[in-house]
């Protein structure tokens, strides 16, 4: 199989959310709403077990009012931002409006770090001229925080589930995104952290290489593989 594209997953893969308990902080800081160190403890600890961090841990449990919700939450923006800001409602804040809050913080580029070889493969890529998709189950426009963090020009066309109405593992929007790069779905790579959504993309032939959802600093080299995978085919 000659590799002529790859199509990369956004969370887990390329990059990584901060924590649970850097989240919060970083808007109780900015709310201006020092907490004691305890009750700080107990609502991140909470917020966690809610799962209401975007593209942290899952919930341990979703609620049955918020159940439907949940399983179609990457189709819009507006689906997605309800069924966040509804698991963290789950959870009582010192203030009304901290959940939104929360939610609008978890899209800006500070609470995104890239894999320390994020970089480094996506100009290796770029040199070899294989061309590169974002495909990701989102309910926002990322494209902002790949070019916060320089990697937005090693990137050539985003598919992104809410801008399409159809989530992974729905071989549809792996379709779009080997589409949009001109590549044939049987000469693609999919590399992705997710087994049963990023696995959508075998359907269409295409290969799929998976990478572990860790902490940036426990994955530093986790996408190098990606290369080599590349310059075998």
């Amino acid at each position: 199989m000659t590799i002529r594209g790859v199509l990369f997953d956004f969370s887990g893969t390329l990059f990584r959310v901060e924590s649970t308990g850097a989240w919060l902080r970083a808007v109780l800081q900015e709310a201006r709403l020092p907490l004691p160190e305890a009750e700080f403890e107990r609502l991140t600890n909470d917020l966690e077990r809610a799962g209401a961090l975007p593209a942290g841990p899952r919930p341990t449990a979703v609620p049955d009012h918020l159940a439907e919700l949940w399983a179609h939450r990457d189709r819009s923006a507006a689906e997605h931002r309800a069924a966040f800001t509804g698991l963290s409602r789950e959870v009582p804040l010192p203030a009304p409006h901290l959940h939104d809050a929360l939610y609008e913080r978890h899209m800006t580029p500070g609470a995104w770090r890239p894999y320390a070889d994020a970089a480094e493969v996506l100009a290796a890529l770029r040199e070899r001229g294989v061309p590169v998709a974002v495909i990701s189950n989102i309910g926002w426009d990322l494209r902002p925080v790949f070019r916060a963090h320089g990697l937005d020009p090693y990137v050539d066309a985003y598919a992104l589930s809410y801008e399409h109405e159809v989530q992974k593992p729905d071989p549809r929007l792996f379709a779009r995104a080997c589409e949009v790069i001109g590549v044939d779905p049987a000469d693609a790579l999919m590399v992705g952290d997710d087994r049963h959504a990023d696995a959508g993309a075998a359907t269409l032939g295409c290969a799929v290489h998976f990478v572990d959802h860790l902490p940036v600093d426990r994955r530093p080299d986790g996408l190098r593989p990606v290369i080599g995978l590349v310059d075998r085919g």
